[in-house]
């Protein structure tokens, strides 16, 4: 048995949502992926009349596709779709047996008006939590435009296959046989790099908004729901709604909520924000801001939006180390997110560069899938946690270096090792390994303000008690101004509180 009780009654409620007939073709072999992959197709289909199978010659063994009778969909899993990915199985079942799917009309409509054929390839481990948001974005499009198919492979069960396209970081996707993009993408994402975007007009024919709030992440949604709750015009402009809470695996300091994952609560925060009458215009670069008449919000596309106040909430981003290799080996043994990419160094040696929380929170877990991680930090002392700590020197394949400077990760085609500087002896140490994961903070998405309003050395926006700016009529909340920490919960309660000081400023002007 595959799958335990409990999932086995939750799938029930969820096949018994299925809207036509399903045809599993499997390709199976003797391997022991194989045997659990039959193990659970052989499951689904004693769990509803719906799905049967049929033995097929795919491209991979193991490997099974999705289909309706005498239709092929595009839709293949490669290995066994557990884990985080047993949902985009689920899914998959419902959709293609025509299921509607949660998608605005005029996604769909976008994704059945794509022209062009599109070969999708997806290497995903079953422990990532991005993943399933790009596997089921590429299966919805192959379910809706007969041009699109999609296969979903796992890199552990055709590690071979994953190590000869040099795949060290998930989700990587191909397409056409060569490589598309990787890291978590939305939907809308995907569609913005193959489908022609909007017209600028679309934008410049917009009437003026009371309050423009520029980022989608937990600060510009609470900023977004408070001015609308308040009956002023409101836009939102985010390049990537959620911000990287979307890259967040676990969260369990939101008061209130014992638990959740990134994708879920971004998911909760747009549907919040869709319940008020607000435009939300995703995938949306800023490039500009001018105050004239009115403040000017010119976009990467061209387009120009106006309104009478601004509030600034473009977060933050993984801080990079700027050293010589980080960006040539990005992907290839380079890495951000541990949870995502830790099973790809499975057996390997790994550094982990960065001494707090999130360095040896990256440690503790790497620990249990690599051969031996390095821990490097810079300071004489680690910053982490006492109980992070205490728990790192415990384990025995973890090594804690301190006063170390990284200087250059170095490699061929994939990373083969780093070099530091030893702040206290000034030695030039060097360590062989296979993977480097960067943990040391976050830098403010800020760079494309220029002088146009004040802000620290660091790049952060300096705000008053109200969010306000220098500026009359530009606020700021979140992780791109100078408060002194950074929190989801924080984050939501200045979008609040700029919001309320955007308001503020709008009656008394």
């Amino acid at each position: 048995m595959v799958l335990d009780a409990q999932i086995k009654a939750q799938l029930n409620q969820y096949l018994d949502l299925m809207e036509g007939d399903v045809v599993l073709k499997v390709s199976a072999g003797d391997d022991d992926v194989s045997k659990e992959m039959l193990g659970l197709t052989d499951e689904l289909v004693s769990m509803s009349p719906r799905i049967t199978t049929e033995n097929a010659q795919l491209k991979r063994t193991p490997s099974f596709s999705v289909n309706r009778p005498g239709e092929d969909t595009g839709i293949t899993f490669a290995g066994v779709p557990l884990g985080h990915e047993f949902t985009s199985l689920v899914l998959a079942l419902l959709q293609v047996s025509g299921r509607a799917p949660k998608a605005d009309q005029s996604v769909i409509d976008q994704i059945s008006n794509i022209s062009g054929e599109f070969h999708f390839e997806t290497y995903v481990s079953l422990s990532c939590h991005n993943c399933p948001d790009v596997v089921q974005a590429l299966n919805l499009m192959s379910v809706l435009n007969p041009n699109i198919t999609h296969t979903m492979i796992d890199g552990a069960a055709f590690k071979d296959e994953a190590e000869n396209n040099n795949v060290m970081a998930v989700p990587s996707v191909y397409v056409n046989g060569k490589f598309f993009k990787g890291g978590r993408m939305t939907l809308e994402e995907i569609i913005g790099e193959i489908a022609d975007g909007p017209d600028p007009d679309e934008f410049n024919n917009k009437d003026p908004y009371d309050v423009l709030v520029v980022g989608g992440g937990p600060a510009g949604s609470s900023a977004a729901i408070y001015t609308a709750r308040k009956g002023i015009r409101t836009g939102v402009v985010a390049e990537r709604f959620g911000g990287q809470v979307q890259d967040t695996l676990s969260i369990e300091n939101f008061i209130s909520v014992k638990k959740t994952e990134g994708p879920k609560m971004v998911a909760s925060l747009e549907e919040h924000v869709k319940d008020y009458n607000i435009d939300v215009m995703n995938l949306q670069r800023a490039s500009r801001l001018e105050k004239k008449d009115m403040f000017e919000l010119e976009l990467d596309n061209g387009g120009v939006l106006k309104s009478k106040s601004v509030i600034l909430s473009t977060g933050a981003r993984w801080r990079q180390l700027g050293v010589s290799g980080e960006a040539e080996f990005k992907n290839k043994g380079v890495a951000y997110c541990p949870h995502c990419d830790g099973p790809l160094f499975e057996g390997k040696d790994v550094a982990v560069i960065g001494g707090g929380n999130s360095g040896i929170e990256a440690a503790i877990d790497l620990a249990g899938i690599v051969n031996h991680v390095t821990v490097l930090e810079f300071g004489a002392e680690l910053k982490a946690d006492e109980v992070l700590q205490e728990r790192v020197n415990s384990l025995p394949n973890v090594t804690v270096i301190t006063n170390a400077q990284t200087t250059e990760i170095t490699g061929d085609e994939n990373v083969n090792g780093l070099t530091y500087i030893d702040r206290a002896t000034n030695e030039e140490k060097h360590i062989e390994l296979e993977g480097v994961f960067v943990q040391i903070g976050l830098v403010p998405n800020t760079e494309w303000l220029g002088d146009t309003v004040e802000r620290t050395r660091t790049g952060e926006i300096v705000v008053d008690k109200h969010g306000a700016t220098n500026v009359p009529g530009l606020f700021a909340a979140g992780d791109c101004t100078d408060s002194p920490y950074n929190q989801i919960i924080i984050s939501m309660g200045d979008g609040a509180n700029a919001a309320l000081g955007s308001f503020d400023y709008l009656i008394r002007n």
